[in-house]
């Protein structure tokens, strides 16, 4: 196992190496202060780098892709006819998501 000095040198190098090829100065947003978009200082300070890293890899977080579902489900629950088996059952679905959200952010806001 790498001693955190080690692993510090090793880092440094590996950002020196990126410097010196150009990569860094390629990079989304190099020079420029980080955009931090709305929300960022409501997220607990232990997933703010994960979450940053997601963002710019294109990638949203459990919980985003968790809203978004959600979102398609109402979607398609307002296109169905009302109290028929389907519009139970999509009802169901939803009730089940939303709650299974409403767990996972009560965990990171627990986790604060």
């Amino acid at each position: 196992m790498q001693s955190p000095r080690d692993l510090d040198a090793a880092i440094a190098a590996g950002i020196r190496a990126s410097e010196q090829s150009g990569e860094l100065q390629r990079a989304k947003g190099w020079g420029k202060p980080l955009e931090l978009n709305d929300g960022y200082a409501a997220t607990p300070a232990e997933l703010r780098m994960s979450y940053k890293i997601l963002e710019d890899a294109g990638c949203a977080p459990a919980e985003v892709e968790a809203m978004r579902e959600l979102a398609a489900l109402r979607a398609e629950l307002a296109a169905l006819e009302p109290d028929t088996p389907a519009w139970r059952g999509k009802q169901a679905q939803i009730q089940k998501k939303a709650l299974d959200l409403a767990l996972q952010l009560e965990r990171l806001r627990g986790s604060a």
